[in-house]
């Protein structure tokens, strides 16, 4: 395989007609290494467009949901952000790079030290790997610019929005299949959040996060 023809590939016929245009989230894509963050066995799946297995039934998002996750968050390079879900470490990769400070929480400590791992040996050396459960964020060391959910939750607790700063934003995709909606939160001044719902896609679930309650008849 020509990975570099490949990497092209999946920007241009899968990620850019996907809407996302901003030149410097291509630009990103063309530079962090994909593959380098997928497990051995499924390389051949990096620039694929498919969510890639990951250990204990976890997997990655697809490359052109992660790539307009990216865009719409609009991270700045003073910001500092967290992440919800490291998986295999590549997202909190493209946020290192756009960010100033980037913590990326994983409850599952084979995904915690493969993300690490991962972060290491790509020399992105801003972004931090918690091993915690992370949906109470981390109160304790915010409030945050900006808060990604790389993953799919029924809906996105408060204690999480009160992590933002003013001005700040979260984007996750909440819902349930068979489609879910990616939405973007923005901090008002007066501590209110405005809710814009972005666009439709399915994810798979985090982990620990509340499901809705099912009545039985």
């Amino acid at each position: 395989m020509n990975i570099e023809q490949a990497r092209f590939n999946m920007i241009e016929q899968q990620i850019r007609p996907w809407d996302v245009l901003d030149s410097s989230v291509l630009a990103l894509l063309a530079v962090v290494k994909r593959e380098d963050f997928v497990p051995p066995a499924y390389r051949a799946l990096a620039f694929v467009d498919t969510e890639v297995p990951l250990p204990e039934g976890q997997a990655m998002l697809a490359p052109r949901v992660e790539a307009r996750l990216l865009q719409e968050l609009k991270v700045q390079r003073h910001e500092t952000v967290l992440e919800i879900g490291a998986g295999s470490g590549f997202v909190a990769a493209l946020l290192g790079h756009r960010a100033r400070e980037v913590i990326t929480l994983e409850n599952r400590p084979v995904l915690a030290r493969m993300a690490a791992d991962n972060l290491r040996r790509a020399g992105v050396a801003n972004v931090q790997v918690r091993e915690a459960d992370g949906r109470d964020g981390l109160a304790e060391e915010g409030p945050f610019d900006a808060i990604m959910l790389s993953g799919s939750v029924s809906g996105v607790p408060t204690s999480l929005l009160a992590q933002l700063k003013p001005g700040g934003r979260l984007i996750a995709i909440e819902g349930a299949e068979p489609m879910m909606h990616a939405t973007l939160y923005t901090k008002q001044a007066d501590g209110a959040c405005s809710r814009t719902v972005l666009f439709d896609t399915v994810a798979p679930r985090l982990d620990g996060f509340a499901e809705p309650t099912r009545f039985h008849f």
